[in-house]
């Protein structure tokens, strides 16, 4: 009898193993490579070998053979209740860090493709008790687990108690995200990085994000093959081949080191990665270039470490290049490199308060300092271009241009007060015209090629900041990115049109249109917009005087209520006419968040100072009755859903306490058979029966912390964000401990908010401090 009993138990196990095996192969298919993107092949979860596939495709895949148990930390999660939690990164995490094995098969392929689908899906076989610690007691129709240390008890609604069971496995969705549109561009603090490609579009980045955009035809391409924030960009003399650098990489499940990737602007395919094996890990990639006199052998990259040190590379050698030789630079901040384009072996470098020629025959890198002479050295050398006969124009923080001897580091002469401020790019036009862009001053003016001015200039309007990067367009147009993240076109004789809009600081407020296909985006800029994802254009903004935190649309979308970084305060606007309506203040912290009632009647807004205040709707959203507060939580309040009965709401804190209340009466509802089978109209709530399977399974070792969720209207999908940027998305209901889904890399730090749209079509998420916007569609 107890060898029939092994037997059978055997043959269970195998069963059960070779159904998630199944399971796992149809979850895990990977597009193929072709311009269509429609012929979709299945890829099984446990191939023969365990490693990292780079694949012609859209799409990057990550095989795991068997789930590996997470490493141990060494310390805990600590949590303050007054640290902000738009910035989880202060949370003071111990992440312990898993760094998938990058095996041989990189060295096999010949390309790699732009990473547009990151799927994670590994099985934990269902006789194995380790799925996250949770325990389920039937007979209480319970589930218990810990987060940070707390006890998350979840009831069981009524109608499952008898049939549910916790050993099953939640199936990825059949839909996925591709990214659709990327909203604004990183000016602020990087600068050259945007160009002119032979294929009619301009190419600049945004976060992790480079984007490829035709101006005249609207219409966006997206090479998404970083994992971190994108540092710097160049393009190779072809015109076809692009670099870019990124920085380290938080993601635990990614090569962290900071590297650059050479790419093919056409059919955004990998070529080559320079930095695997650990060349640049020393914080991140500042500056590169493509030699310009042998037609771009060569890559010179400068580091972010100490010394920022530079490195010449031969770059199309092997999958990760061949490094030349690396030497030190100096211990200030190296803002450019740029190859001579008529001296074979000279490279120039520019930063703070100094310029260097290099010489890199043979392969060495020997250093000159330039000298300034008698002048008085400006505090950073800022850009550089080179005229027609060879000679280096550099322009500075002084707001003098200075002219250089081709290779000795003389000067030769000086432009003095040629802006009024710093020049923060200097370019020369087709013709031999020289033009200049000022951060301070915001002027472009051009000069001819003895560098006299030639009379013609402009200026730029206040609201998109100053010049950062000049270049060419098309015929005699002038392509300008600008300080406020702004991309604009025109020419010195005509106005310069708005190309590219977006925000300037950390985004934090997210509300979406309820019947429109539009949105509103707020952020510590003061500026609100709302934007049309169709067009993709602002239909308006409005500067409201106050850093934005939070904001919500009314049901009918005629209003929008507006929390601000003021302690307490939230404002009512007329969506159609921006006028304001009232003014309100609640509470000792800020509004954290924002949430009406589906009929409209009530509006409830949770505070920092852990309560909730229940506001009266009346007189078409014109008239605001304070109910009353719901006091209860020790931590403050992250998210409110109001259920179909406009009635109920859940609330959840920073601590993830997870409270139910009766809004009407501002009490707290502790009638477990009443909570556990309320309907919500919403779900941005991080806990609950229908989404603890979204909780990762190494999150109390270090794993990412989930910091926004919201479920589709049809309530068929689930869609969480996280602190290391990534967007997830789950079939819902997800009430298993094990869920599988699809990932998605675009932004580079906290997501605070990604919302559906209302007819479900699309997914707006924000990037927190990388100030993006991403716009998903779910197909």
């Amino acid at each position: 009898m107890e060898k029939m009993y092994i037997i059978i138990v055997v043959a269970q196990y195998i069963q059960i193993k070779f159904m998630a095996e199944n399971l796992s192969t149809l979850s895990n298919g990977s597009v193929q490579n072709n311009n269509n993107n429609n012929n979709e092949q299945i890829s099984s979860l446990y191939p023969s070998n365990n490693h990292r596939r780079y694949l012609s495709s859209t799409s990057l895949q990550y095989d795991m053979t068997t789930p590996a148990a997470s490493p141990q930390s060494n310390h805990h999660h600590h949590h303050n209740n007054n640290h902000n939690y738009r910035s989880i990164s202060s949370m003071n995490h111990s992440k312990s860090l898993m760094r998938m094995n990058s095996g041989s098969n990189l060295k096999s392929m010949k390309r790699w493709s732009a990473s547009q689908d990151i799927r994670f899906s590994s099985i934990v076989d269902p006789n194995v008790n380790n799925l996250k610690d949770f325990h389920y007691n039937q007979v209480e129709g319970v589930i218990k687990f810990n987060i940070c240390d707390r006890q998350i008890i979840i009831n069981i609604p009524t109608d499952l108690l008898q049939t549910y069971t916790i050993k099953n496995v939640t199936s990825p969705p059949l839909q996925r995200l591709k990214l659709e549109w990327a909203y604004g561009y990183r000016g602020r603090d990087c600068r050259h990085n945007l160009y002119l490609l032979p294929t009619g579009e301009i190419v600049y980045f945004i976060a992790a994000v480079v984007v490829l955009y035709n101006i005249d035809d609207q219409i966006q391409r997206h090479y998404n093959g970083h994992t971190s924030e994108i540092r710097c960009l160049t393009i190779h003399p072809n015109k076809l081949l692009i670099a870019t650098g990124q920085n380290v990489n938080q993601d635990s499940r990614f090569e962290k080191r900071p590297h650059v990737r050479i790419w093919d602007s056409v059919s955004l395919n990998t070529l080559h990665i320079l930095g695997q094996n650990g060349e640049f890990d020393r914080g991140g990639i500042s500056c590169i270039s493509f030699s310009k006199f042998d037609g771009g052998n060569l890559l010179c990259v400068v580091d972010e470490s100490n010394d920022h040190m530079v490195s010449l590379w031969e770059w199309h050698k092997g999958l990760n290049g061949h490094k030349i030789s690396e030497a030190k630079s100096t211990c200030d901040a190296v803002l450019a490199a740029e190859f001579h384009p008529i001296e074979k072996n000279i490279l120039i470098t520019i930063g703070k308060g100094h310029i260097h020629f290099w010489d890199i025959e043979g392969g060495s890198l020997a250093k000159k300092i330039g000298s300034f002479e008698k002048q008085d050295k400006p505090k950073y050398i800022l850009c550089m271009t080179f005229n027609d006969v060879g000679e280096l124009l550099t322009g500075d923080s002084n707001g003098n241009i200075i002219v250089w001897h081709q290779n000795s580091g003389r000067m030769i002469r000086t432009i003095f007060n040629a802006h009024d401020g710093s020049i923060f790019d200097i370019c020369t036009l087709k013709d031999g015209t020289i033009v200049t862009g000022g951060g301070k001053d915001k002027k472009i003016i051009e000069w001819n090629a003895n560098m006299n001015r030639t009379g013609r200039e402009a200026k730029l309007p206040d609201q998109y900041g100053g010049v950062r990067t000049l270049t060419t367009g098309k015929g005699s147009m002038l392509i300008v990115g600008t300080t406020k993240n702004c991309i604009l076109q025109g020419t010195m004789s005509l106005n310069f049109s708005l190309v590219i809009q977006g925000h300037t600081e950390e985004l934090c407020a997210l509300a979406i249109h309820p019947t429109q296909n539009q949105f509103i985006t707020g952020g510590y800029d003061k500026n609100i917009h709302l934007w049309d994802t169709m067009s993709h254009l602002v239909v308006w903004s409005k500067d409201i005087g106050e850093s934005v935190h939070a904001s919500s649309f009314s049901p009918d979308g005629s209003i929008i209520i507006i929390s601000t970084m003021t302690v307490g305060r939230w404002m009512v606007l007329d969506s159609t006419t921006r006028q304001l309506i009232s003014m309100h203040n609640d509470g000792s912290d800020l509004i954290e968040c924002i949430k009406f009632s589906p009929n409209g009647r009530y509006v409830a807004l949770g505070s920092r100072d852990n309560n909730i205040y229940v506001y009266q709707v009346s007189d078409e959203y014109r008239k605001f009755n304070r109910i009353g507060r719901c006091s209860g939580h020790t931590s403050y309040v992250i998210s409110i859903d109001w259920d179909t009965s406009n009635t109920y709401i859940q609330t959840t804190s920073i601590l993830f306490e997870h409270l139910f209340w009766n809004a009407s009466i501002c009490r707290q509802l502790n009638n477990v058979s009443i909570a556990r089978d309320l309907e919500f109209v919403t779900h941005n709530s991080m806990i609950g029966f229908n989404v603890f399977g979204v909780w990762p399974d190494n999150f109390d070792n270090g794993g990412p912390f989930i910091s926004t969720m919201d479920r589709s209207h049809n309530c068929k999908l689930l869609l969480t964000g996280d602190d290391v940027g990534r967007l997830n998305l789950f079939t819902y209901p997800s009430c298993q401990p094990k869920c599988l889904h699809h990932s998605y890399v675009g932004h580079t730090s906290t997501v605070p908010n990604a919302r559906f749209l209302a007819d479900d079509s699309r997914i707006i998420s924000i990037g927190g401090k990388d100030s993006s916007i991403l716009q998903w569609s779910v197909t």
